[in-house]
């Protein structure tokens, strides 16, 4: 067992982002035995769901004529056009089913402001509005993060940089972690993550 500074992450392991999702990671449920047997190491364990309103901003259909993966500009900066995925209370926005969830201390839910999308799970995507995350983890006395799940290139990987950003040490395991790669979001967000001084392990 991992000492009590020491907090493991779960990012959006949910339906939508697994194989047959409307947002779909490739091979995103494979990651779930491994981050079943690291419930077991820490004491602070995290679990983030992404939690959309049926209007949200971040949906392509919600936007005359737009087409899915383009982007706009919204007053907080671009904003990638995704399909409809994990509408609050649908089976998509499910933990996958293979995920041990009972073994969670707090879930925290993002992404549910309809004008402005969430990736990281510290902050909106205004960089400003906090999720609770932070507080939380801060009361719990964790300073060491481990941060697991979907996507890579994006929701793992602002909450990494965030993370690191508030000052805590942060560590991503790759191996336990699945990318959508979007038009090269993948290098990016390792490079990304790598000048934040967050640890990259496999």
């Amino acid at each position: 067992m991992r000492g009590a500074h020491e907090a493991l992450i779960v990012i959006d392991v949910q339906n939508d982002f697994c194989p047959g999702g409307a947002l779909a990671v490739a091979d995103g449920d494979s990651i779930i035995p491994r981050i079943n047997e690291l419930m077991a190491e820490f004491q602070v364990k995290v679990l983030t769901q992404d939690w959309h309103p049926a209007d949200h901003s971040s949906f392509a259909a919600n936007h005359p004529d737009a087409e899915e993966f383009s982007v706009t500009e919204m007053p907080y900066g671009p904003q990638v056009l995704w399909p409809k995925h994990c509408v609050q209370g649908t089976a998509g926005a499910a933990f996958h089913k293979g995920l041990l969830t009972d073994p969670a201390d707090v879930i925290i839910r993002k992404g549910f402001r309809a004008a402005i999308d969430s990736y990281s799970a510290f902050f909106e995507n205004d960089h400003e509005t906090p999720t609770g995350l932070d507080g939380y983890l801060r009361t719990r006395g964790a300073r060491e993060l481990t941060l697991v799940g979907l996507a890579t290139d994006f929701c793992v990987a602002y909450s990494a940089i965030d993370a690191a950003k508030l000052g805590y040490g942060v560590t991503v395991l790759e191996g336990a972690c699945r990318a959508i790669d979007l038009n090269g979001s993948l290098e990016d967000a390792l490079q990304g993550m790598a000048d934040a001084g967050v640890r990259l392990e496999p």
